[in-house]
């Protein structure tokens, strides 16, 4: 399975197995308003600000990577960073049968929103939980950790949303829920990836203690355009 689609990841998840849930020009893509606010361009280096322009909202925050240029006029750049790209091709993990943990769905939906807006894992919408599986762990009928699936291109398949409430970390349940993910993402012939902020030094150790290999880094950047 090539690695070549990780380039620009983004847009072959939003022109390909994921073209479903997306809207935009023959040169820019997004996922549809409410799954999550990333976009993909054709031309990364040469991205077509002005066809993004005709499928946002004024202020709207968009999450786009692999372009570090100088925004044009008419665009604010609302954060500015980089994030380490990182594939799994290691051995699925054990079974875990102690796990108990059950898939998400639509039902969920204003609870796992709630705990993406606390632990911040990374942009995430009302709709993310259709982008692919998501399990959680319940404890005293609140959801407390979470893992799930979001962009999708050929065979590979990102592993995302990952977070637990502050109340309940240092217990496992985050990196439980991955592997699980890992697992069933294996059962069905695919490479899993991540992406992880480059200051989140923590994250970054413990997917690598599970196995997942640095890749390489993709600057990523917020942008709006201004009302």
């Amino acid at each position: 399975m090539s690695v070549d689609l990780l380039s620009n990841i983004v847009w072959h998840s939003l022109t390909g197995n994921q073209a479903r849930l997306s809207e935009g020009t023959p040169n820019v893509r997004r996922y549809a308003r409410g799954y999550t606010p990333l976009v993909g361009f054709a031309d990364t280096l040469r991205p077509d600000l002005a066809a993004l322009a005709t499928c946002c909202d004024p202020g709207e925050h968009l999450y786009c990577g692999g372009w570090n240029g100088p925004a044009p006029s008419g665009w604010t750049i609302e954060a500015d960073s980089a994030a380490h790209q990182m594939t799994f091709d290691g051995p699925a993990p054990p079974q875990d049968d102690a796990l108990d943990a059950r898939r998400l769905d639509a039902r969920d939906a204003r609870e796992m929103l709630a705990l993406a807006q606390l632990t911040r894992p990374g942009p995430f919408g009302e709709r993310t939980v259709e982008m692919g599986e998501y399990w959680g762990v319940y404890d005293a009928g609140r959801l407390i950790a979470m893992a799930g699936e979001r962009m999708h291109a050929g065979a590979l398949r990102e592993v995302s949303g990952v977070c637990t409430h502050p109340d309940f970390q240092g217990r496992g349940l985050a990196r439980r829920l991955v592997e699980r993910l890992l697992r069933r993402s294996i059962a069905r012939g695919e490479r899993p990836f991540l992406h992880v902020m480059v200051d989140n030094d923590g994250a970054r150790r413990l997917d690598e203690r599970m196995g997942f290999d640095h890749r390489g880094e993709i600057p990523v950047r917020v942008l709006s355009l201004q009302g």
